[in-house]
């Protein structure tokens, strides 16, 4: 399976200022399998050493940080010999050893030899409960579930990946029923790396179906193992009602729609608890849309996304009938599914920062904003190939943007006051 992030981490290999590198991200996104195939690729050696259940390795880092003594306990756990330049060394499950995450900052500073890659999926959790983290003396990386270029590649379609990248419309164009097929699929599988392996290979809906429900549950499992007690309702609440709030018109996230009565203050920690574990993705809205966008964030008011379009239809016990055929009972929940993956999309493929924008009176909504460059970007998302663009063209009466994107499933069209993108072309905008 190809990943993008390969070649992030081939680039902080040769970096001369190279620092550890922490990769971040939920789990089943596929860190242990990403750091193991980039050791496999670009090193001689791996020294693989996990803390999960690992009490020898934890202890090593008891006393004191001496250099020299951890890299002799780390050949005798892995049975590598470590060599500077040619071995990567893997923490896996770090969050379980918050003495050697420490470690990483007099690695950083006396052995920068040695190439250092960790990882954990519960990282953030473990740092707000007071873990502390190297900062300045790590290096970063957010790993998600595989964008749509990379589930092309996996379903043999490089060629389309391909087009894609090179944002050739009159290809895409030419192309768009095939574009248009593995797009359902993808609303469908999603991006969790087994799951896509697994479909790849078999074509199996209902199997999917079954993985999609066995990581859920994993995460529920996660839930009450690491959530502190009196969290752990308030988290299951917010994380179950979020098909739902994606399902409204106005996906704008409401307290009220969790439990009658409830505040935001209620269930902050629940949604930084999520938030931490990487399960889900938090869109402000901007109070007005101008230059900078984060000048002008509303904190209170936001919507909140999960993981993983597979995920979310998943959650909502969509059947592979209703996304891939459509029928009418789906229709509004289309939309959900639209901006989930439009959402990631802009996550994983660009360089821009989400944020939605709404007048206060309501009479228009726009679905995304995004800063490019020197322009303010409205971007308007159609789940079908509705022409029908009425927030956005209020949007533009009132702002005159230089640039304004609806996204749907028509091809590539450049109007007088828009630009029609294909949905399967986010990466372009």
């Amino acid at each position: 399976m190809k990943r993008y992030a390969m070649r992030e981490l081939a680039a902080w290999k040769d970096r001369p200022n190279r620092k550890p590198l922490i990769i971040k991200g939920a789990r089943q996104v596929g860190k242990t399998w990403l750091m193991r195939e980039f050791g496999r690729q670009f090193f001689s050696k791996v020294a693989y050493v996990t803390f999960y259940n690992n009490q020898r390795m934890k202890r090593v880092f008891d006393d004191d940080y001496d250099v020299q003594r951890i890299m002799m306990n780390i050949n005798i756990e892995t049975k590598v010999e470590v060599t500077p330049g040619d071995t990567l060394i893997i923490f896996d499950e770090i969050q379980e050893a918050p003495r050697a995450l420490e470690s990483l900052k007099y690695f950083c500073e006396n052995a920068p030899e040695y190439a250092f890659v960790a990882a954990g999926s519960l990282l953030g959790v473990a740092i707000h409960e007071g873990v502390s983290f190297p900062v300045g003396k790590v290096d970063t990386l957010e790993l998600r579930p595989l964008c749509f270029r990379e589930f092309l590649e996996a379903m043999g379609e490089a060629p389309l990946a391909n087009v894609i990248a090179a944002a050739d419309y009159r290809l895409m164009s030419d192309n768009s029923v095939k574009f248009i097929h593995w797009l359902k699929n993808y609303y469908y599988v999603g991006g969790m790396p087994e799951v896509v392996a697994y479909f790849a290979e078999h074509k199996d809906y209902q199997e999917v179906r079954r993985l999609q429900r066995a990581i859920l549950e994993q995460y529920e499992d996660d839930f009450g193992k690491h959530a502190a007690s009196a969290s752990l309702a308030r988290i299951r609440m917010v994380w179950n009602s979020i098909p739902m709030q994606l399902a409204k018109e106005n996906k704008k996230f409401f307290f009220g729609q969790i439990k009658t009565g409830a505040r935001m203050k209620d269930f902050e920690l629940a949604i930084e608890w999520l938030l931490d574990c990487g399960l889900i993705t938090k869109v402000y809205k901007v109070n007005k849309p101008a230059m900078p966008l984060k000048a002008y964030i509303d904190f209170a008011t936001f919507k909140l996304f999960l993981l993983d379009v597979g995920l979310l239809g998943a959650m909502s016990e969509l059947d592979a009938g209703s996304i891939l055929e459509g029928n009418d009972i789906f229709v509004e929940f289309k939309g959900a599914l639209t901006e989930q993956f439009v959402l990631q999309e802009l996550v994983a493929e660009t360089e821009y920062t989400p944020y939605y924008y709404a007048t206060d009176a309501a009479t228009f909504e726009m679905d995304f904003m995004v800063q490019k460059g020197k322009n303010i970007v409205p971007v308007e998302v159609k789940a079908e190939v509705n022409q029908h663009a009425r927030s956005l063209k209020a949007y533009c009466q009132k702002y005159k943007p230089e640039y304004a994107v609806r996204l749907s499933m028509k091809d590539y069209r450049q109007e007088d006051w828009l630009t029609n993108i294909p949905l399967y072309a986010v990466k372009t905008i």
